[in-house]
């Protein structure tokens, strides 16, 4: 049997995507099919489970449909993070999934801390908490459905979920599972006596494995649903977040990566376990490793805001490319209008639930394309705000990085970012690094190289790379040093007071 591939699975919030790899990273097959979101009320994100496994299910048959199953050494499964769902002993969803994109848990988030300390919370699990979180949506679940927590016997991330369906067995990752904020990252382990704290029982978590080890087998049923080879080879992956960092080549400290995706989340990795506000400590997907990660909400989802609401209608599909060549043509700064990307809250450096985005400046002269180019300029003024602060903490500079996801398509953002980190920053030689993360991971457990490192080393690559440029880079120093960083600082408790007024009031989200 010449088995040359390896299959990543990467269920996201939008869609779950499988791709068949080669031994140099290199796509050979791949599927897709939607996912649709939920929202019941709003500021709630959730998504019936049972469409994670069909969408698979439909992905991977797209794949097996164009290759030899039997050429498939090994997968690995890779998901969008601190999304659960509660489930009965057959591994039926008691309730629809909650996403990490959830905001329905902000009062719980004052009572953890209340009970708990951020701080502690954050020296526990390498983060303090929040709404991102799976912990505060547990709290709210005891609160309002206590039974869809009572009557569960296992609460699961996605990873396990889609393991247990394609094998019947119970495992996750600890690299999948820590995102969710109730991992004792010091042991590797679920935090006990967090959960029993909070009314929920330890065995109601699956077992956790170290990223990269086989965990179980493709079943008989699984392999005439999906067109697998019964017995392939299932490995532990990681959140999408370090499956990124891996498949842009980040393993080791000094290089970062950013991955402009709906919430763009961006990082170093560091070889031993540190806390810091200004980012949030997960399991890399290597074992022994750690990504000192930065996320922000609003990533190309408030570009997407920005083309459904204020983008001229007249431009139909032309209107990216119109906006970029526009916003290309202005100075760093958009003449004078600076934005503050908090469109979803803030997680790393401020913690804050109540912040809201930020735009100054304005003046008649302002034109659509000027706050198309605020949003790129005020996003990698963001970045550059989380670097410092990982590069602080840790004691590593960090020299350039590598740029993956959706975002990374526009050639005028890689450069803003270049300019603005004053640093080169390359493509991901794959458009899909998240995917090839979990590839990765399913080619060292297949036996293929010797070590995590050498795989990636041998299956990444960038492209382009965009330098600096002395003059630009200057103007956007001046407008970060002297009005960027302190600029939500200052507005800040009045923004506070907004969001709780307007809650009171009934307006507010």
């Amino acid at each position: 049997m010449n088995a040359d591939l390896v299959l990543g699975i990467d269920c996201s919030t939008t869609a779950s995507k499988a791709v068949a790899w080669d031994r140099a990273g290199n796509p050979v097959a791949e599927g897709r099919a939607a996912l649709a979101l939920l929202s019941p009320k709003p500021g709630w994100g959730e998504q019936d489970a049972r469409e994670w496994w069909t969408a698979t299910v439909q992905a991977i048959r797209d794949v097996t449909a164009r290759i030899d199953p039997a050429s498939i050494a090994a997968l690995c499964i890779t998901h969008q993070r601190e999304t659960f769902v509660p489930v009965d002993d057959a591994g039926e969803p008691l309730r629809n999934g909650i996403l990490w994109l959830d905001e329905r848990s902000r009062d719980q988030l004052a009572t953890l801390d209340r009970r708990f300390g951020s701080a502690a919370l954050h020296d526990l699990t390498g983060r303090p908490p929040s709404m991102t979180q799976s912990l505060p949506k547990l709290v709210w679940l005891q609160e309002h459905e206590p039974e869809s927590l009572d009557n569960a016997a296992r609460i699961v991330d996605v990873h396990a979920f889609l393991v247990h369906a394609l094998s019947g067995v119970w495992a996750t990752s600890v690299a999948c599972a820590d995102p969710m904020g109730i991992i004792d990252m010091r042991q590797q382990a679920w935090a006990a006596e967090l959960l029993r704290e909070i009314g929920l029982r330890p065995d109601q978590f699956v077992p956790l494995a170290p990223p990269g080890t086989i965990v179980a087998h493709v079943s008989e049923e699984a392999a005439s649903t999906t067109g697998l080879r019964v017995g392939t080879p299932i490995v532990a992956g990681a959140g999408d977040g370090q499956a990124a960092s891996l498949g842009a080549g980040i393993t080791s400290p000094g290089r970062a990566y950013i991955n402009l995706g709906t919430a763009i989340a961006s990082g170093a990795v560091a070889d031993r376990f540190v806390t810091d506000l200004a980012y949030r400590t997960c399991a890399g997907a290597i074992p022994g490793t750690f990504v000192l990660e930065s996320v922000l909400r609003g990533g190309t989802a408030t570009v997407t805001w920005f083309m459904e609401h204020f983008a001229d209608p007249r431009l139909a599909g032309d209107r990216f490319s119109i906006y970029e060549r526009e916003a290309a043509a202005l100075p760093p700064g958009a003449d004078g209008l600076i934005l503050v990307p908090y469109w979803n809250t803030v997680m790393n450096p401020y913690w804050d639930p109540a912040a809201t985005g930020l735009v100054i400046g304005w003046t008649t002269t302002h034109r659509r394309h000027h706050l198309y180019r605020a949003i790129l300029d005020g996003i990698a003024f963001e970045q550059r705000l989380e670097m410092e602060g990982i590069a602080a903490s840790s004691g590593t500079p960090i020299a350039d990085y590598v740029i993956l996801g959706g975002g990374s398509r526009s050639a005028l953002w890689c450069q803003i970012m270049a300019d603005v980190l004053t640093a080169p920053v390359a493509r991901a030689r794959s458009a899909d690094a998240t995917n090839l993360g979990a590839g990765i991971l399913a080619a060292w457990a297949a036996g293929w190289f010797a070590s995590a490192r050498d795989a990636a080393a041998s299956m990444t690559g960038v492209t382009e790379t965009f330098l600096p440029r002395p003059v630009e880079s200057a103007a956007y120093d001046r407008l970060y040093r002297e009005v960027y960083v302190d600029l939500f600082p200052a507005i800040r408790p009045a923004m506070d007071r907004l969001s709780a007024l307007t809650a009171r009031s009934g307006a507010g989200r």
